[in-house]
């Protein structure tokens, strides 16, 4: 790993484990990580033209790569929940073309995103806590309720304010994504053992718990939650 580029930046997640982990079809990472192009045809008598699509996620060390970083994976994450809560990809670039023009970030996966399931809000650090910026309201400061987006299961830097670990199944259970640990592999928290691993050998020793549990010094509910989880990524 080259020790000039941190971790959350390093492309570490083929198109196929992004799409598996995230529970997106591998269409909407290309073409969010990628961008795309499209033919449109001009009210004219004009020939039809090819136009280009900007990516959604606007990505940093992983720019041009095929790969996804952490940041990248947590952006389509977002993206994701944005998106499962009615809020248009046309909105969405809106959004976050004023978010970079307000405070210079370009990522939703920051705290400082939030939606209500119809509007996006930016927390603004200089401005009182209840106070949130909509931004597609035309910069109107409003006091709202806002619903988390997937808050029990991010853990934000303290300095940056980005994603800087993902437990896919809530922070009181024992699977992270941790770019810093097995180059982003979920593993056990503070284990580093990879899930992968546990739930091969829970298929070798017969799907013991016990055994499993035994043979990796894990205990039990670790050895459950890792099965759970890659039971799940296989059946995305």
């Amino acid at each position: 790993m080259n020790p000039d580029i941190e971790p959350l930046d390093v492309p570490m997640y083929s198109q196929a484990m992004a799409s598996r982990l995230v529970g997106l079809d591998s269409g909407r990472v290309r073409r969010w990580l990628q961008g795309y192009e499209y033919t449109y045809a001009p009210r004219t008598s004009a020939a039809k033209g090819r136009r280009r699509q900007p990516p959604l996620v606007r990505r940093r060390g992983a720019l041009g790569s095929r790969y996804a970083s952490f940041v990248d994976l947590m952006d389509l994450l977002f993206v994701k929940k944005f998106v499962e809560h009615g809020i248009s990809v046309q909105r969405l670039r809106k959004a976050l073309e004023e978010a970079v023009d307000l405070t210079g970030d370009r990522h939703f996966a920051q705290r400082r995103f939030w939606t209500d399931g119809r509007k996006i809000y930016l927390q603004i650090k200089d401005k009182p806590a209840e106070a949130l910026l909509e931004l597609l309201s035309g910069g109107q400061w409003v006091i709202a309720p806002i619903i988390k987006q997937v808050a029990h299961q991010i853990e934000f830097d303290a300095i940056t304010g980005l994603s800087k670990r993902w437990f896919p199944l809530g922070k009181d259970r024992s699977v992270v994504v941790d770019p810093s640990v097995a180059f982003g592999a979920p593993t056990i928290a503070g284990r580093g053992v990879q899930t992968a691993n546990v739930f091969d050998l829970y298929e070798g020793e017969e799907r013991n718990i016990g055994r499993v549990s035994a043979w990796l010094d894990l205990p039990p509910e670790a050895v459950r939650n890792a099965v759970e989880f890659e039971q799940a990524l296989a059946a995305a």
